[in-house]
């Protein structure tokens, strides 16, 4: 991706002074101009405004511009543009200087510009002066003489401007005015003198000469321009030859030259330019103004050229929604590093919107991409009319050369022609495509010479051309003299001496300047010519009536004209043969004939059924053949037809090769196809043809060919669709396909409709790698014009899939008006796969009373293990299956297949039993390969001698078949062949399996839909088999019931799964399935496969096709995705599984750890924001460092990137260490792709970071800057801290009970030393949870270990809510810790003994439980108050140093009537998990009831296994109506003893020294302190018995007076007894953790830093603590009562506020509040743009870490707009802001009513 933002020009202030002289009339009120030239290039030409008072006789004007870096300045030209009388202006001088360097420049000038003084001219050009310059250059006069032509209509009355550019700058563009020696200028013949005078411009390269195409005759002839200094003898004068037009409608159009003085391939100096100018599709775009451009690049400009003839001529230029073409000749500037584009502002309507320029210059092989998008418009915008344009992207593009091809025609009666010509020329490095000669001048008129430049593929020393045309038009005929192709390359020639040689510096190719100083020899550019001699006629009626012929180069001794005699053979059937023409293409190893028509046979009527024809086709010697391409154009009735053979004889040595075919080039036979590619074969295999072996040659054919599938996508636009003849040419690294017409759709009848999707066949010999596709159309049919969305390619014989998009139109009227495109493949959309390889199979029907089928017969290969091929249909329609499989027949097809290895091990054919009588006897099968090494092909023959019926035989229309025997073919050296053949020892046998299926025994189990089963073993599987007919039971899955089945199958091996679906048909089509057997009767073995799940449309997670393992199946289930794509990151494999190519040589991450990344993309709101292009992200590190592509693959049954959505995705990638950049991307190429990206965060859980980028920009080929992908700088990111996870994998083991398991939603909360997760849910994902199943999932935790215990808690949803929990398994992936957790019981309502859906457990840690268990008393007393009762539910949490006991509903008392005034309730919980000390309870009621408002006086919690009661004093109103209203109060506990921290502390040190050699010290090291509070004194870490060793862990302790929280450290490294430092020596630390012993908070630097040795203490490095963990007894401390102010800002706009209930629970190091209502009496709250004010009382939370804020939808308007919530800590005045900016709304972005907001710092 290049970013080329970066290169804009940077500019300098100028102050510039004019003097205008003080002499009569000296001042004008014209608008002045100029530019400047240094030694580094030149200015743009800058205008100086007229104002009225400007350029006044006698006055200084001032004025301040900006001009690029030029180096030392040494001219100014100035002028003005009004020749009218009294503008003149007498210029005194002028003076530069630059703003910041004050380096001054003076122009003296002292002259007029004025057309009645002087000499008439309104332009000078000054030296420059002043202290800088030692000598200023000369001024000189150059005397051009203009030669115009004297063809008819040679002379012009436009105005001619003329620039002259020589080494040291040009003249700029002058206008000729004042002839020196004729009134009446440019007319035919003239010679018109005019003097230029300008700075001396050193030696001449080029002159640019032009006009402005006004008047009536504008068209001009101009013959050449001669220059030469005044003064200068005539023999200096240097010639530029032009002997072209400059006229609209003659030659290529162009109205303006940049000549060069050479009279040989003058055109080949010049590159071209083609510049596409898009007017964007918004009303009043259009412009009638004239457009120019300017391209700047690394060697120059181009000066500024108008666009005003346009090669795809559409008539009115610059139309909305149109593209047009522009060609500029001019000289290699270099790569393009911005352009100019603006336009004149005249015209009535000349405002212009600009979409964009893309600039195509094939001999540099590069395309530019310039994005404007903006109005170019005094009334719009900023009223600019020009503009500077970087461009977005440059691509590499098939490089090409310039050739000049010079047509001679004969000077005989009618020997011009006006058909179409065309050439191709033929060299060493291959061929050009075809190209055809044309211009706007009337071409090949009788002894005319006319020169084309072409631009084309570099061929290297060129061995033939063909030309030829296409008989079109009347008096086609021909007569062609000669031909001369010209192109550069680089020669060492001889220096001259002289200056003015005709020394060329034009490319700059990169040997170029190797110049001997002494004379000698330099590299230069020189034209080098082919000659080509014709003298013949191309015509039908003369000589041999060819229209086509192949010319060799004048005096090439190499190759021959060789006569080939091509013998066609027409098979001998119904209807083969054809009336359409046939066209033939015959490649050889020294190129091919080209296209030839076969015109003229020995027979009247050609192609006739069972004929040979015979035709002569000439050619330069093309070498030993290797394939033939014949075509017919299917433009008659009867144009199908079946060509049996070709057989060419080289006449020159009388050899003969065969090519045989043996099929339909027909519409509708066979693939559709009505061309075909053959190769010549050997005659051993023809010979064997004779023989009546009826052997085909299809196999050898279709291996050595590529068939390819294309898939062509019409648009979805109005009017998309066509009903012209379409048409493509497949272009590869070898060689292309010819023209294909895409006549014969797989898919559709009618063709190229909108929306649809169309297939064809299209087979090719050897082109290697596709590298572009052009396809086009007739323009024929009511409504020609298509709209192409794209096209795919699949070519499974080379494995890959190709997507060529296109985006545009194909219609006149549209877009460019091109109806053909050359098409590329869009890389990020190739996918790479296995390649396929070809199988003939030869299918076989019995001899038997109506053995024949109609039926659509499929079959299966499979090779060794199980390996095997997709189920291929063999007949594509319901032709040919009427045309196949008939009594008796031997039918065959040829189909590529995936390589199933060296043996086939059984193969399944079958039929669906469609049509009228489906039943089938089939005989046998064989199927042919080719041998892997050598020449030659195996056939293995499969018997089968069997009915494939429902009503014969057994009633199976399926069979699976073992292979006899194996024939091998080898052809030997000696070119006969020997064909061996051996009977297959050990095929797999036939066993028979008995199936039992059992239905559940519950409420609607049965199904009456058609089931199917497929059975998979280590050896292969069964393919679907329909259980069809039970063998005890007429009704079939009936409730309860046990249905039986058998089937016969190649032998399995040992069985592992099966996969069981079944149709839906039928009313009550949902089945509950509890299990299956599948026994081997062989073996006797038994297979049994517990399911006891539903399948069901209406159940469960609506599957009616379910995989089920073997019991106590222990290989690779691969049910958890993120393992999955673990695995799959770790591979480097994308979601098409293919290997991507990295793009650049990449820092590659050695196989570092993979961790989630989680991505939310918002799409911006624009109408067409949304796309379905596929997007990636690319995380970058330091050094370069990245992960591969991470593909964002939107979940099933969504399909684009809506507008408005936001999309939440988790990737696997490696990690790169600390994020620095983000790419995002799309593979979309195409307009429709395009993407508006509002918002980008990535997230990374393992660093506890998240990054917000606000993007609001377009990833899009046409819409802001072009760019399909953006680096992202972390540094203009918002950054969050979040909360650090660690990656856990989780095993949950599902009991092996009956109906164990479950579908019901499961949720697990893991509980700390360090804290608590929130409730998580565990997902399905369609087969976790069941019977006697162990699921493994990676789950993401906080940084809560060492782990005590787990709430596993479900929700009694779904179909089957019970489930039996066994175990759960957890494992840390960083440090490999271990917990398991035992539970063996039901989670259910209703079973088992306990009968809930809740339960905890504790972990167990080598064997020891971590948390013990406790009976908890807990005792209320109600206080003496009046009204201080309740009636309600009252509910409560306790929470403890090992998490918490979840909700205790209050419910069994000692008092029957509870919580009245006064009385102690005392509640018991047997069998807790302890909690250890306790620090608070959470205790609330539900309101319910009469008088619920409740005066609670305190709580006592007793621990009987501590024996140990906590007291929480309350005495406070819970109650809606008293108090602050809060029915929800946190209570702290009031025995913890409050420790005094003003005296000393100890403080734990431990240093961890690096494990590498030179890492550890004999020396002293020392540390201090740093405190929130103070900082402590230096503690020495004395090195006494050898401490500070590699690897090692070193405690030491010192008492300290407390420091408060510790931020940072200081640590150094110092001698003992301050001894001096002898050589430099380091300490080499890893990591420090200091533990204050009071508390017991623990901090934690992560140092990795070389410490060095000094023998003072003022040498030290600081490191700041990561990340510290305060101690539980810490944290009880802060639990006081605090206020905290809560305000809730909604959105300013429409719809923003909501009705329903808002909920907030806040998060902070002390834990958290709980989930609290948010509301005020009688107040409408969270309207739009309101800001909402609460206040909440709760125990300090300490530093906020987080906030959940949800709404529960109630009301009409449930969506909710949160801007953000700000929440202040009343106590000490801490304000943490939340900001949030999205929706909670279940209708919009994500659908989300809930969102976690963090800090933003």
């Amino acid at each position: 991706m290049v970013s080329l933002r970066q290169k804009r020009q940077k500019k300098h202030p100028w102050s510039l002074w004019i003097w205008t002289s003080d002499l009569p009339n000296a001042g004008t009120d014209a608008d002045v101009c100029f530019q400047v030239y240094g030694e580094k290039g030149k200015s743009d030409e800058i205008r100086l405004d007229n104002k009225t008072d400007n350029f006044e006789q006698g006055q200084v004007d001032k004025f301040m511009v900006e001009l690029p870096d030029l180096g030392k300045l040494t001219k100014l030209r100035i002028w003005h543009e009004k020749r009218s009388p009294f503008t003149g202006w007498h210029l005194s001088k002028a003076t530069l200087m630059k703003s910041l360097t004050k380096e001054k420049y003076t122009f003296p000038c002292e002259r007029w510009l004025d057309t009645n003084e002087d000499d008439n001219e309104v332009v000078r050009e000054l030296p420059a002066s002043g202290d800088l310059i030692a000598e200023p250059l000369p001024l000189i006069k150059y005397r051009v003489t203009v030669c115009t032509g004297t063809v008819s209509g040679s002379g012009t009355d436009a105005s001619v401007f003329l620039n002259l550019i020589g080494d040291q700058g040009d003249t700029g563009d002058r206008l000729l005015v004042n002839c020196k020696n004729s009134m009446n200028k440019f007319e035919k013949g003239n010679l018109d003198e005019f003097i230029i005078e300008a700075v001396a411009i050193g030696q001449i390269r080029r002159v640019r000469i032009g006009h402005n195409g006004k008047g009536g005759g504008c068209g001009w002839f101009l013959d050449k321009v001669i220059v030469r200094e005044e003064g200068q003898a005539e023999a200096q004068a240097v010639e530029f030859p032009c002997n072209r037009w400059l006229d609209r409608n003659e030659d290529d159009g162009q109205i303006v030259r940049e000549l060069v003085p050479f009279s040989d391939g003058q055109r080949l100096y010049n590159i071209d330019f083609h510049i596409a100018v898009k007017t964007g599709n918004i009303s009043g775009g259009s412009s009638d103004s004239n457009v120019f451009v300017k391209l700047y690049g690394e060697k120059g400009d181009t000066g500024k050229m108008m666009l005003v003839v346009s090669a795809n001529n559409l008539g009115n230029y610059f139309e909305v929604g149109r593209i047009d073409i522009f060609k500029v000749e001019t000289l290699d500037i270099g790569q393009i590093n911005r352009l100019l584009i603006g336009h004149t502002n005249e015209g009535m309507r000349a405002g212009w919107f600009l979409d964009s320029v893309q600039i195509m210059v094939p001999v540099q092989g590069k395309q530019y991409m310039f994005p404007s998008d903006r109005w170019l418009c005094e009334d719009e915008a900023d009223g600019k009319t020009e503009v500077e344009i970087y461009p977005s992207e440059i691509l590499d593009v098939e490089q090409l050369i310039n050739y000049e091809i010079t047509v001679v025609t004969g000077d005989m009666m009618f020997a011009g022609t006006n058909a179409r010509v065309f050439i191709q020329i033929y060299g060493d490095k291959g061929k050009t495509e075809v190209v055809t000669l044309k211009s706007r001048s009337n071409n090949f008129e009788r002894n005319t010479t006319e020169i084309f430049k072409i631009e084309a593929k570099d061929v290297g020393k060129v061995f033939k051309i063909r030309i030829g045309h296409d008989g079109s038009g009347i008096g086609s005929g021909w007569f062609l003299e000669a031909v001369d192709v010209k192109h550069l390359i680089m020669a060492l020639v001889p220096k001259e001496k002289k200056k003015e040689d005709k020394k060329k510096k034009k490319k700059k190719k990169k040997d170029e300047e190797d110049e001997d100083e002494e004379g000698g020899e330099e590299m230069q550019e020189v034209v080098l010519t082919y000659h080509f001699p014709c003298s013949r006629w191309l015509a039908g009626g003369e000589e041999d009536g060819e229209l086509v012929v192949e010319l060799q180069p004048e005096d090439s001794e190499e190759l021959e004209v060789s006569t080939y005699e091509v013998c066609i053979f027409t098979g001998d059937m119904l209807g083969a043969g054809t009336d359409a023409n046939v066209f033939i293409n015959i490649y050889g190893e020294n190129g091919d004939t080209g296209e030839r028509f076969l015109k003229n046979s020995d027979n009247i009527n050609k192609f006739e059924r069972g004929q040979e024809d015979v035709f002569i086709v000439t050619a330069i010697d093309l070498g030993p053949l290797k394939k033939l391409r014949i075509r017919h154009d299917n433009t008659h009735a009867h144009s199908s037809w079946y060509l049996d053979r070709v057989e060419i004889v080289d006449m020159k040595d009388d050899t003969t090769y065969y090519f045989p075919c043996n099929r339909w080039l027909a519409v509708d036979e066979d693939d559709g196809q009505i061309a075909r590619e053959l190769v010549p074969v050997d005659e051993a295999f023809m010979r064997k043809d004779e023989e009546g072996t009826s052997a085909t040659l299809g196999l050898e054919q279709k291996s050595m060919s590529t068939t390819y599938t294309l898939k062509i996508k019409t648009g979805e636009k109005k009017h998309a669709g066509t009903d012209a003849n379409v048409f493509a040419i497949l272009f590869g690294e070898n060689d292309d396909t010819g023209i294909i017409n895409l006549k014969a759709c797989k898919t559709y009848k009618n063709k190229f409709e909108r929306g649809m999707i169309n297939e064809f066949t299209v087979e090719a010999v050897d082109l290697g790698d596709l590298q572009k596709i052009l396809i086009g159309h007739d323009n024929s049919g009511g409504s020609p014009g298509w709209f192409l969305d794209w096209i795919k390619i699949d070519a499974p014989s080379q494995g890959q899939r190709l997507c060529f998009p296109c985006g545009r139109w194909l219609d006149k009227g549209e877009d460019d008006g091109a109806i053909v495109r050359d098409l590329y493949p869009a890389e990020l959309q190739t996918e790479l796969y296995t390649p396929f390889v070809p199988y003939e199979i030869k299918i076989y029907t019995g001899d038997v009373f109506s053995a024949g089928t109609d039926a659509d017969v499929f079959i299966t290969l499979y090779g060794c293990k199980g390996v095997c091929t997709q189920q291929k249909h063999l007949c594509v329609n319901k032709r040919e299956r009427r045309l196949y499989f008939e009594r008796g027949a031997e039918d065959m097809f040829i189909v590529e297949l995936e390589d199933v290895g060296d043996v086939i091990e059984k193969i399944r054919i079958g039929h669906d039993n469609r049509g009228t009588n489906p039943g089938w006897y089939l005989d046998r099968v064989e199927i042919r390969r080719q041998l892997r090494k050598g020449k030659g092909s195996e056939t293995t023959i499969f018997p089968c001698e069997r009915w494939l019926a429902k009503s014969e035989d057994d009633g199976e229309t399926v069979r699976e078949l073992v292979p006899s025997d194996i024939i091998t073919q080898k052809l030997l050296r000696d070119g006969t062949l020997k064909t061996t053949e051996t009977e297959v020892e050990d095929a797999l046998e036939t066993h028979t399996y008995k199936v039992s299926v059992r239905t559940g025994d519950m409420y609607k189990a049965g199904t009456d839909a058609n089931v199917f089963i497929t059975i998979y073993g280590d050896l292969g599987d069964t393919g679907e088999r329909k259980l069809a007919k039970s063998e005890n039971n007429k009704n079939k899955f009936e409730r309860g019931e046990v249905d039986k089945f058998s089937m016969e199958a190649v032998d399995l091996g040992q069985v592992f799964k099966i996969r069981i679906r079944h149709d839906n048909s039928m009313m009550g089509a949902d089945w509950y399935l509890d299990q299956v057997e599948v026994l081997d009767v062989e073996t006797e073995e038994v297979y049994m496969f517990l399911c006891e799940r539903w399948l069901s449309t209406k159940k469960e997670d609506k599957c009616i096709e379910r995989t089920f393992f073997v019991k106590g199946y222990e290989g690779e289930r691969n049910t958890d995705p993120h393992f999955k794509k673990m695995a799959q990151a770790k591979l480097g494999l994308d979601k098409n599984a293919n290997k991507k190519k990295k793009k650049k040589k990449v820092a590659a991450v050695e196989d570092g750890p993979i961790i989630p990344y989680h991505f939310t993309l918002s799409t911006g709101m624009d109408q067409d924001a949304s796309t379905t292009a596929r997007v990636y992200i690319i995380i970058i590190g330091p050094n370069d460092v990245e992960t591969d592509r991470l593909w964002l693959d939107l979940p099933e049954g969504k399909n684009s990137f809506t507008a408005g959505a936001m999309d939440h995705f988790v990737c696997y990638g490696t990690d790169v260490g600390e994020i620095k950049r983000v790419e995002l991307g799309h593979n979309g190429v195409t307009p429709e792709s395009c993407w508006l990206v509002d918002e980008l965060s990535v997230a990374v859980p393992t660093k506890g970071i998240k990054y917000i980028f606000p993007c609001k920009c377009w990833l899009a080929k046409d819409r802001g800057d072009g760019l399909t992908a953006r680096l992202f700088n972390v540094l203009d990111s918002n950054t969050i801290n979040i909360i650090r996870k660690v990656i856990y994998s989780a095993t949950v083991v599902t009991g092996d009970i009956q109906y164990a398991g479950t579908d019901t939603n499961i949720f697990l909360t893991v509980f700390g030393a360090n804290g608590a997760t929130e409730e998580m849910l565990l997902p399905k994902n369609g087969d976790r949870f069941e019977r006697g199943q162990e699921d493994t999932f990676s789950l993401e935790i906080d940084d809560i270990a060492p782990l005590k215990k787990i709430r596993v808690r479900i929700d009694g949803s779904g179909s089957r809510p019970d489930w039996f929990l066994d175990k759960i398994l957890m494992r840390n992936l960083t440090t490999e810790e271990v917990y398991l957790f035992t539970y063996e019981n039901w989670l259910s309502k209703t079973k088992g003994p306990k009968r809930t859906k809740v339960c905890e457990l504790a972990a167990v840690v080598d064997g020891e439980e971590m948390v013990e268990k406790t009976t908890y008393i807990i005792q209320v007393q109600t206080s003496d108050i009046g009204g201080a009762g309740t009636d309600a539910n009252v509910f409560l949490i306790v929470f403890g140093e090992y998490g918490d006991t979840g909700g205790l509903a209050l419910k069994e008392s000692t008092n029957r009537n509870k919580f009245e005034r006064k009385t102690k309730d005392v509640f018991r919980f047997p069998d807790m998990l302890s909690l250890g000390t306790l620090s608070k309870v959470r205790v609330w009621h539900d309101n319910k009831g009469p008088g619920p408002g409740w005066h609670l006086e305190y709580v006592d919690v007793k621990d009987e296994a501590m024996d140990q009661t906590f007291r929480f004093p309350c005495d406070r109103w819970l109650a809606k109506n008293e108090d602050d209203g809060q029915i929800m109060r946190e209570l702290a506990c009031a025995n913890n003893d409050s420790i005094d921290l003003s005296d000393k502390t100890k403080y734990e040190i431990a240093t961890t020294t690096a494990n590498t050699d030179d890492a550890s010290t004999t020396e002293n090291a020392w540390i201090v302190l740093e405190g929130r509070k103070v900082r402590s004194k230096e503690f020495v870490l004395e090195n006494k018995k050898k401490k500070f060793q590699c690897g090692a862990t070193d405690i030491f302790e010192f008492s300290s007076k407390h420091v408060g929280e510790i931020a940072s450290i200081c640590l150094g490294h110092i001698t003992k007894d301050g001894k001096k430092v002898k050589n430099e020596a380091f300490w080499h630390v890893m990591e420090v953790v200091v533990t204050e012993k009071e508390l017991g908070n623990k901090y934690f630097f992560h140092c990795d830093a070389q410490i060095p040795l000094a023998s003072k203490k003022d040498q030290f490095l600081t490191f700041e603590s990561y990340k510290s963990i305060e101690s539980f007894a810490s944290k009880v401390r802060n639990l006081v009562p605090v206020k905290y102010e809560i305000i809730v800002i909604t959105g300013d706009f429409k719809s923003a506020g909501t009705d329903a209930n808002v909920f907030i629970t806040l998060y902070g190091v002390n834990g958290d509040s709980g989930k609290r209502h948010l509301h005020h009496k009688f107040r409408n709250l969270f309207e739009s743009g309101r800001t909402d004010r609460f206040v909440l009382e709760m125990l300090d939370l300490g530093e906020l870490l987080r906030v959940k804020v949800e709404h529960d939808n109630s009301g009409s308007s449930g969506g909710w707009y949160l801007e953000c919530i700000e929440v202040t800590n009343t106590a000490n005045s801490v304000t943490t802001i939340f900001y949030c900016g999205k929706w909670l709304d279940a209708r919009k972005a994500d659908g989300q009513i809930q969102r976690v907001l963090y800090p933003r710092y």
